[in-house]
């Protein structure tokens, strides 16, 4: 794999974020240091190169830190570009409006339905949260539609792109839902075309490549509840 000079990601095995600047970095064939950050417990190497927002992922190029899984893979997919490298954006200047429109929404609207139905506390609420999930992932199958002509991917072609990557990443925590509370958030009832790229992505060897640890999530996600609980508890 290529480094065009040294290439660090601080992430955690469970951050979805991570995930897709890890999965970014493979489709480029790019090598990388992956360093483990405790999110609980912040070092000093994450405070020092994300000082606004403390967060993971960071991606340290050549000793500068860049910020933001969306910016990122901007320009993980600027900077390796050319003869020999896979391309992440569409081609098209339109399709790449509408791939960027279709990921910001993503990490709005599915981040919040899936915190939504992580913070549930009773069976009722959680039930509403889901049917809210649902909501929020019914317009992507008309967008898969659209996006992917007719292909396997969102890219519109047959290998994952840019918003494959940006919906792709949060598929593992919707796997843990379901083993956690029995609930399905891209449903083969409602979405079928959304439900079958989903297998897809999983099975393809960027998405395998970065699978979490089993139970990994599941175990992240019940600390959240923990601490959530505790907080509520306080008040």
């Amino acid at each position: 794999m290529d480094g065009q000079g040294d290439v660090t990601v601080l992430g955690t095995v469970v951050s979805p974020f991570a995930l897709r600047v890890r999965m970014a970095l493979y489709l480029k064939g790019v090598s990388y240091e992956y360093l483990e950050q405790n999110v609980f417990d912040k070092g000093e190497l994450l405070v020092a190169s994300n000082p606004v927002h403390k967060k993971v992922p960071v991606l340290i190029h050549g000793g500068k830190p860049v910020c933001e899984s969306v910016a990122i893979v901007q320009y993980v997919d600027e900077f390796w570009s050319g003869a020999g490298f896979a391309s992440i954006l569409p081609a098209d200047p339109y399709d790449r409006a509408v791939a960027r429109f279709w990921a910001a929404y993503v990490d709005d609207k599915l981040v919040a339905a899936v915190l939504g139905i992580l913070r549930a506390a009773t069976e009722e609420e959680r039930d509403e949260k889901v049917e809210a999930a649902h909501a929020v992932v019914a317009p992507m199958e008309e967008a898969f539609a659209a996006c992917s002509k007719g292909k396997a991917f969102f890219s519109g072609g047959d290998s994952v792109g840019y918003l494959d990557l940006a919906l792709g990443c949060h598929l593992f925590w919707l796997e843990a839902l379901r083993a956690m509370f029995g609930v399905t958030v891209i449903d083969a009832g409602r979405t079928p075309q959304l439900a079958a790229w989903a297998e897809r992505f999983l099975d393809a060897k960027a998405a395998m490549e970065v699978t979490p640890p089993t139970n990994s999530v599941e175990e992240y996600a019940g600390k959240l509840r923990a601490i959530w609980a505790v907080a509520a508890a306080a008040k």
